[in-house]
């Protein structure tokens, strides 16, 4: 078994090297047109075979998205049960057809108004929560095994299927296997249920890790963590926080109510393995706790001035 650390936290992991400055773009970057590999409210992302880039969304496709999930929610009760079925496997293809909808209508109706309604108060608290988390995961987080590894380089065109069929680029991160939430699955179709818990264990010492550097992801879903080797690296920074009241507020709404192996989405993936289900819930309950957290939580970091407050 692995020794822990010297403060009694995770066993520490070999990091990668900081953020390499190359003198030109990575050569399968510019030498193909990279694939759509997945999209969320801020950004659009392409990938090569070990690289992957971005196009970040404007304001109004941003408040466009936003618009589109909350009328989505409370409208998708009243769609054919055919039409939710068809929707629901594929969330890209739900949010490509509702943004080609509903934008037009975001641009033809002035900035300020969108400001004034729900829909503009939540993009604020988005696009802030999105600069936090990368100025965290910037000061906190590179050169550790918590996040991928990060190239720049000097902007460089790069061809991309679909729309706008072109990007300008200066930045690269490595591209992981697959996500956690995926390989979860696909050991469960394989019926490889001890290698299930293996990467459950993994999760949460990853986020162990994380804590003792004075960093807290208020966004811990399966999906936002990647594969690459036997390391779970964070795929997205925009749920980080380092404030102790952000962190608070968070775990006390994990409550009992619902277990955390459901929580994160694994009830239907372990019904045949209750026994795994209720081993990872008593080690989740052990692990993500005010208690567990302020143990690992850094003495300094606990007096300093959060980042981007």
């Amino acid at each position: 078994m692995a020794q822990s650390g010297h403060n009694g936290g995770p066993p520490k992991l070999k990091a990668p090297s900081q953020v390499r400055v190359l003198p030109n773009a990575p050569a399968e970057l510019t030498s193909g047109r990279l694939v759509r590999l997945g999209e969320g409210i801020g950004k659009v992302v392409y990938a090569s075979a070990h690289w992957v880039v971005k196009r970040e969304r404007r304001p109004a496709e941003i408040m466009a998205l936003i618009g589109i999930w909350k009328l989505l929610r409370r409208l998708e009760a009243l769609l054919p049960r055919w039409a939710r079925d068809r929707l629901a496997p594929d969330p890209g293809r739900r949010i490509q057809l509702l943004l080609l909808i509903f934008q037009p209508i975001v641009e033809a109706v002035p900035r300020g108004v969108w400001f004034a309604t729900h829909i503009g108060e939540y993009w604020r608290w988005y696009t802030k929560s999105e600069a936090r988390g990368a100025l965290i995961a910037e000061k906190y987080l590179t050169g550790t095994a918590l996040i991928p590894e990060r190239v720049t380089f000097p902007p460089t065109k790069v061809q991309v299927r679909e729309w706008p069929g072109w990007l300008m680029v200066s930045e690269a991160t490595e591209r992981v296997e697959t996500t956690l939430h995926d390989r979860i699955n696909d050991l469960a179709r394989s019926l490889r249920f001890d290698e299930i818990e293996v990467w459950l264990q993994r999760f949460l010492a990853s986020r162990r890790r994380a804590w003792a550097l004075g960093v807290f992801s208020l966004d811990a879903h399966l999906k936002n963590y990647g594969i690459l080797g036997e390391r779970i690296v964070l795929l997205d920074a925009g749920g980080l926080t380092n404030r102790w009241a952000d962190i608070e507020s968070r775990l006390k709404l994990l409550d009992d109510f619902l277990s955390p192996h459901a929580r994160l989405g694994l009830e239907h993936t372990l019904r045949d393995r209750p026994d795994i289900a209720e081993r990872f819930d008593q080690q989740w309950r052990a692990t993500v706790n005010p208690e567990e957290v302020r143990r690992l939580w850094p003495e300094a970091a606990r007096n300093r001035q959060s980042v981007g407050a």
